[in-house]
C-alpha cells in the first residue's frame, strides 16, 4: 500500500479504498425476514459456516445480528448491529436495523450512516406501514433503494401486482434485475433479465447452508421448467415494453428501484443480491457537513457517531460508540478532536464489529464502521475530525409519545440506578426528562413505542443490577418550549414541563385537544413540534 512519509496512506489510496466500500442498511416491516437476510448475506460471503435461522424445534439458533436475550427470546430485532466482511474484493459494511416500529428512532440513526438501503418486502403482504415510513426517510435523505421481494417460497401476491404496488405507493419505477420462475409458493429460480439465463435453486436442509445454484440457457430452462419459464419470459417482456429496465443514473438519483426476488430463509437469490450490491450500490463518497459543504473522502480523517450501545460484552460491561468514517483514514491510537467540545479524544480502543463479536481494528477507510470502546464522552450525532474542523448534520431525536416515571425499587442501589439511567439516556434507548419537582430519584422516561420501556427495564435489572418500577403518565405528546413559557404552562391542567438531557425544555400534554386548548388560550406561547429531518 502506498503511504506518505508519515506512514499514512496517500490520497489516491484512500480514494481507492473508499471506492471498495459498500455501506448499506436493510429496512423492512417487522417479520419480513430482515435478520434472516442479513445472516444469509454473511453466509454467502462465506464469513460464517452456517446460518443461524435453521428450522426445527431442537435446531433453531439465534442469528448473528440478534445478540440481545430479548431478541433471541422474541425472534425480533430491537437493536441495530454492524457486520463487516469482504466479498469480491469489496468491503461490505452491513447495518442491520431494528424491525419493530417501537425502535424506528434507532433505525433512523442507522440510515444517517449508510449510502444505500435494501428494502425488504414480504411477498404475501406487500409494502407495509413500517416499510413505508422507512422508505420516506430514505427518500428524504436521498438514499438509493434496492428492493428485494422476500419469501417467494411461500404463497403470496402476483409479481406484476407487486411491481404496480411499489410504483403506486413509492413513486419509484421498479426495474427488476431478476424475475421469478414459478409463482409465489413454487419458487424454482430466477430469470436474469439482462442475460436471459435461468438460475435454478436447490434446497438445503433447513436453509442452514448455501443453496445450490445451476445456470441454464433459455432453451435448457424452457425444456426443464416448461410453462413456468415461458410465463416468466413473457412477463419480463411486458416489463421491457414499459421500459422497466435498470438505469444506473436513474437509480442513484432516486427515480427507480432495482428489484430482485428471493427466499432468505432458504438462501435463494441471496448470492445475486450480494453481486448486485457490489456492482451497482454506490461506494463511499464525499458527505456534506452541517453547512452542506461536501467533505472529500481523501480529506483528513472525519466521522460521526450514529449509535451508542452498551451491554454487548457481559464480562466487561463496556460501552461501544459506532462511528461512520466519512473521510481520510482512521488509525487506532490517533488523537482526534471532539467537535462539540473542542477537546482531544484518544482512540486507543477501536474495534470492528461482527454482530456481538469484535476484533481490534488498526485502520479503517471512508464507509467503514468502527466501534470505539468505553467512549463515555461521545453521544449520538457527535462529530470527530483531524486538522480542519468539520461538523456533520445532527441526528434529530424523535418526539416521544409514551411517558413513565421510573424509580429504583431498592434505595440502597440508587448509585447503580443513576448510572443505568444515564447510560440508557446516552444510548438513546429512552429520553430522560427531569424537573426540580420530581427530582433525580424519579425521572420521567419518554419513548416512541412501549417496547422501549421493556428494554429499559430489562437492562436496568440484568445489566446494572438496579431493579426498578415504572409508572405510566397520562401524556401522549410533547412540544418544544422556552424558559419564558414555563410559568404559564405550569398553571395549566394536564400539562407538565420537563428538561431533557440535551437542554431542551419539553412541554408534555395529555392529548392533542389539551394542546389545542392551551394554544387557543395562550397564542403567544412557544410550542414547537419535535420535527425529524
Amino acid at each position: 500500500m502506498a503511504v506518505t512519509s508519515a506512514g499514512t496512506p496517500n490520497p489516491a489510496t484512500i480514494r481507492r479504498e473508499a471506492a471498495r466500500r459498500r455501506t448499506f442498511a436493510v429496512i423492512s416491516h417487522p417479520d419480513a425476514g430482515k435478520s434472516t437476510l442479513t445472516e444469509a448475506l454473511a453466509l454467502h460471503a462465506r464469513v460464517i459456516g452456517q446460518a443461524g435461522a435453521t428450522h426445527g424445534k431442537g435446531g433453531r439458533r439465534a442469528t448473528v445480528s440478534d445478540w440481545m436475550k430479548m431478541e433471541q427470546d422474541r425472534g425480533i430485532s430491537i437493536s441495530s448491529a454492524a457486520l463487516q466482511f469482504e466479498y469480491r474484493d469489496t468491503v461490505i459494511n452491513l447495518l442491520d436495523t431494528p424491525g419493530h416500529a417501537d425502535f424506528s428512532e434507532d433505525t433512523y440513526r442507522v440510515l444517517s450512516a449508510v449510502d444505500c438501503a435494501v428494502m425488504l418486502v414480504d411477498a404475501a403482504k406487500g409494502l407495509e406501514v413500517q416499510t413505508m415510513k422507512l422508505f420516506e426517510v430514505c427518500r428524504h435523505r436521498n438514499i438509493p433503494i434496492i428492493t428485494v421481494i422476500n419469501k417467494w417460497d411461500r404463497p403470496g401476491l402476483d409479481a406484476l401486482a407487486l411491481m404496480d404496488e411499489v410504483f403506486e405507493r413509492t413513486g419509484l419505477t421498479p426495474t427488476p434485475l431478476t424475475w421469478p420462475v414459478g409463482q409465489s409458493g413454487d419458487f424454482r429460480g430466477v430469470l436474469d433479465r439482462a442475460g436471459g439465463t435461468f438460475t435454478r435453486f436447490t434446497r438445503t436442509d433447513g436453509g442452514a447452508t448455501i443453496a445450490g445454484e445451476e445456470t441454464l440457457d433459455a432453451a435448457a430452462a424452457e425444456a426443464a421448467e416448461g410453462e413456468a419459464f415461458t410465463n416468466a419470459v413473457e412477463e419480463s417482456e411486458l416489463l421491457d415494453l414499459e421500459d422497466q429496465n435498470h438505469d444506473q443514473e436513474a437509480f442513484l438519483a432516486g427515480r427507480t428501484t432495482p428489484v430482485m426476488f428471493a427466499s432468505a430463509v432458504l438462501n435463494f437469490g441471496v448470492h445475486k443480491l450480494l453481486d448486485t450490491l457490489v456492482d451497482i450500490a454506490p461506494a463511499a463518497e464525499a458527505r456534506p457537513d452541517r453547512d452542506g459543504e461536501p467533505r472529500p473522502v481523501d480529506a483528513p480523517f472525519s466521522g460521526f457517531v450514529f449509535k451508542v450501545q452498551a451491554g454487548m460484552d457481559t464480562n466487561h460491561r463496556d460501552r461501544l460508540a459506532y462511528i461512520r468514517v466519512c473521510s481520510g483514514v482512521f488509525e487506532r491510537g490517533m488523537v482526534v478532536t471532539h467537535a462539540s467540545t473542542g477537546k482531544p479524544f484518544a482512540t486507543k480502543y477501536a474495534q470492528q464489529v461482527f454482530g456481538r463479536d469484535r476484533e481490534v481494528v488498526d485502520e479503517a477507510f471512508p464507509g467503514d464502521v468502527v466501534g470505539l470502546v468505553n467512549a463515555s464522552a461521545l453521544r449520538v450525532g457527535d462529530s470527530l475530525y483531524l486538522d480542519k474542523k468539520v461538523v456533520f448534520p445532527e441526528i434529530p431525536t424523535f418526539s416521544p409519545e409514551h411517558f413513565m416515571v421510573i424509580r429504583a425499587k431498592d434505595s440502597s442501589k440508587y448509585k447503580q440506578f443513576r448510572r443505568g439511567i444515564q447510560q440508557l439516556d446516552h444510548e438513546g434507548v429512552v429520553q430522560v426528562l427531569r424537573s426540580d419537582l420530581r427530582g433525580d430519584q424519579a425521572p420521567v422516561v419518554g419513548a416512541v413505542g412501549p417496547m422501549q420501556f421493556e428494554v429499559a427495564e430489562d437492562r436496568m435489572v440484568n445489566e446494572f443490577n438496579a431493579p426498578c418500577t415504572l409508572e405510566r403518565l397520562n401524556y401522549s405528546l410533547a412540544r418544544r418550549t422556552t424558559l419564558e413559557c414555563v410559568s404559564t404552562l405550569a398553571r395549566e391542567r394536564s400539562v407538565e414541563v420537563l428538561s431533557r438531557s440535551d437542554g431542551e425544555l419539553l412541554a408534555l400534554f395529555s392529548d392533542r385537544w389539551r394542546l389545542a386548548g392551551v394554544e387557543r388560550e395562550h397564542p403567544d406561547l412557544v410550542l414547537e413540534p419535535l420535527v425529524v429531518s
